[in-house]
């Protein structure tokens, strides 16, 4: 089987883990914070905080900016459910905007009609590895004196005009999933320029703490190990080129499936620097038959996302409700298929030449 994902973990990772494990200082320690240092200067931010995962970092990020009970926060609903379940963590209301069909990410158009009396924040999506498009998103957040989170768990290193995702913001969270773009085995991080939000964070994670035994805030446990930030800075050196070749896997798969009638290929944006976290075929009358046909045959696939979070049971028993027509086609029709960077020249040989067979019989 070519999985749809996997990470890339080689010696230097193993290595870098060995060291903490020796050095006896394995929990938050400065290896934190040196990938802290590491990943905002990658980002082009002033700060970095690191945490357990890229869910708790959403949690956090919306604490540390101040968004609360009875606050309502603009998000899309064509995402994986952390997303809006951190708005509710913090006793906020998701609101959802549907998306744009070409490139599944929120629709700036969608906002304002949803802006009310009680709207805090936005959270725009970075799907797939192809950011949303921020500057109508900044413009609307600024005339409405409203914090962005961006939900870059899917967009290590994508630039949108030519700034690195992450920094355009108030604040930003990345994940390190094993199948995200770089892994530290499970974690996140918030990057952010505003000082005060790196602060109200950092306090947070660690119970509240302002000093050693002195609680002054309601925190959590959400820090992240000195034995994930050394994978993750080992992973980070790496970063560049496993999106350039996740880059060239998609174009390979694009040049060789985008005339097949029956499927359409990813659309990028122009001015976007794509990082294929996902290559996701749209598949308008035989998704599911393509999907079993392709694991029959030893590839690799999955569907993100089956359903729109407001149409999750979670959500319909807390009584949401909402008009996305753009994202309620979308989940019946998208499968991604694989496009990491462990592939082999014969693997995307073998996923074009097997969706080939699929459509020629």
């Amino acid at each position: 089987m070519i999985p749809v994902a996997t990470p890339v973990i080689d010696e230097e990772e193993i290595e870098e883990v060995v060291k903490v494990l020796r050095s006896g200082f394995i929990a938050q320690g400065p290896r934190v914070a040196e990938f802290e240092e590491k990943f905002a200067s990658y980002t082009g931010t002033e700060y970095a905080v690191a945490t357990s995962s890229g869910t708790t970092a959403l949690h956090l990020a919306l604490l540390a900016a101040g968004v609360g009970k009875g606050d309502e926060v603009i998000t899309t609903p064509f995402s994986f459910a952390a997303t809006a379940n951190a708005a509710l963590y913090v006793g906020a209301e998701p609101v959802f905007a549907d998306i744009d069909p070409l490139t599944y990410n929120i629709d700036p158009e969608g906002i304002e009609e949803l802006i009310t009396p009680r709207t805090r924040a936005i959270i725009p999506v970075h799907l797939y590895g192809q950011p949303a498009d921020m500057d109508p998103i900044m413009d609307i957040a600024s005339e409405h004196d409203l914090m962005v989170i961006e939900d870059a768990a899917q967009a290590h290193g994508a630039e949108y005009r030519g700034r690195k995702v992450g920094s355009m913001g108030d604040a930003a969270c990345f994940s390190f999933y094993p199948t995200k773009n770089i892994t530290t085995g499970e974690g996140g991080i918030i990057t952010t320029d505003n000082e005060e939000i790196a602060e109200m964070a950092s306090v947070l994670r660690a119970h509240g703490e302002t000093e050693r035994y002195r609680h002054t805030y309601l925190g959590y446990n959400f820090r992240m190990t000195d034995i994930a930030a050394a994978i993750g800075i080992a992973q980070l050196a790496k970063l560049d080129e496993f999106n350039r070749r996740r880059a060239e896997n998609a174009a390979y798969l694009t040049e060789n499936l985008r005339d097949i009638d029956g499927l359409e290929t990813p659309f990028v944006a122009d001015g976007v620097g794509h990082v294929f976290h996902q290559y996701t075929l749209r598949v308008p009358d035989v998704r599911d038959e393509l999907m079993e046909f392709l694991n029959g045959e030893g590839v690799g696939t999955g569907i993100h996302y089956p359903m729109p979070i407001y149409m999750q049971e979670l959500y319909r028993r807390l009584g949401f409700k909402a008009e996305c027509p753009v994202s309620e086609r979308a989940a019946s029709e998208v499968l991604s298929i694989p496009v990491h960077p462990a592939l082999t020249s014969d693997d995307l040989e073998m996923i074009t030449g097997t969706i080939r067979a699929f459509f020629e019989r």
